[in-house]
């Protein structure tokens, strides 16, 4: 209504003779200056800051007018006006790119750890998408990463990438009929999960660990890589030895089993499809079992990992071949079918 007010008032200003606006403009300075005089000062709205940021702007002359506040004010209140109006204007910030987009830049950075962001854009780019790094930045910040560093390869595509030349040793313990405990000293190709040599030993050491070393490979076929955990028992004498023998160590961290995964799994095997089906009696009945069971473990049984079929591999029979027979293992524990030619 005011602003309404001032309108009407303008508009019959037109009308009038000089003489009587001069007297009206003094009259309403001297009223202005009486309001000035007040304390506190009278507090404006926001459409009267809106109104003189508009005169401020067709009007010339408007310093010339300000009585209850300065220029500077009115200078304020406008770059106020300003930032707010593109506040309001960009409130929902820029648009983000589709999901699919979203999903492949943290695909690419999770499964190539070595990649920068000016190489993913450079993928990107190749697959049709142009992706500032900015934007890329912004959103491999908010992706989950997995706990390993971003410059260092996994431990799958490690164990992938040697296969022929990687070993794993690991120690697993055995209760006896008498509450007695023998320990039992695995190494582990992997490429076909073939166990290459088994110790047992109520008394293990360093020197007999090393020992073991040497008998599993003997002459030139010790592998590049020896994965194995933190135990005490890999000391001074068995480090010595891995390096007689040519042998590069590949500790893995403390308490990080699942590092050390093609071992553990086997030991998990043999616990179940061995050791909690039978009483072991002393140190020679457990070699005679880990024997059998290896024979076992080697020629007949099949891993899904080697594409069903055994670390020496089975040939597929076909019905024309003749009947199937069984071949027991351990007792009848376990069993091998084959066709009787």
């Amino acid at each position: 209504m005011e602003l309404l007010r001032l309108i009407i008032t303008f508009l019959a200003a037109l009308v009038r003779s000089r003489a009587q606006l001069a007297l009206e403009h003094l009259a309403l300075r001297q009223q202005l200056a009486i309001l000035k005089r007040e304390r506190p000062r009278p507090r404006l709205k926001l459409r009267d800051r809106l109104f003189w940021v508009a005169l401020s702007r067709w009007f010339g002359g408007w310093r010339s007018c300000l009585l209850l506040v300065r220029p500077e004010t009115v200078c304020r209140w406008h770059r106020q006006a300003f930032r707010s109006f593109w506040r309001w204007k960009s409130r929902r910030g820029r648009p983000r790119i589709d999901r699919e987009l979203r999903d492949l830049i943290g695909r690419l950075a999770v499964e190539n750890p070595l990649w920068g962001v000016p190489r993913i854009r450079a993928e990107l780019k190749l697959l049709g998408y142009r992706v500032c790094q900015a934007t890329i930045r912004k959103y491999l910040a908010a992706a989950p990463r997995g706990p390993r560093k971003p410059t260092s390869q996994s431990w799958r595509t490690f164990w992938k990438n040697h296969p022929t030349n990687l070993a794993a040793i690991d120690f697993f313990v055995v209760p006896t009929v008498r509450f007695s405990l023998l320990y039992v000293f695995l190494v582990l190709s992997p490429d076909r999960r073939r166990v290459v040599h088994f110790g047992v030993t109520a008394n293990p050491s360093a020197q007999w660990t090393a020992n073991q070393l040497v008998e599993a490979f003997p002459y030139d076929t010790a592998p590049k890589y020896l994965v194995r955990d933190n135990d005490g028992i890999y000391g001074e004498v068995f480090r010595k030895r891995m390096k007689a023998l040519n042998i590069e160590e590949v500790p893995i961290s403390p308490r990080s089993p699942w590092q050390n995964p093609y071992v553990e799994r086997l030991i998990g095997t043999i616990r179940r499809e061995l050791l909690n089906h039978v009483i072991v009696l002393s140190e020679a009945h457990l070699k005679r079992l880990l024997t059998e069971f290896f024979r076992y473990y080697h020629e007949a049984r099949t891993h899904m990992a080697l594409d069903d079929n055994a670390p020496i591999p089975r040939d597929v029979e076909p019905p024309e071949r003749g009947k199937v027979v069984c071949t027991p293992y351990l007792g009848g524990l376990h069993h091998r079918y084959s066709r009787a030619a």
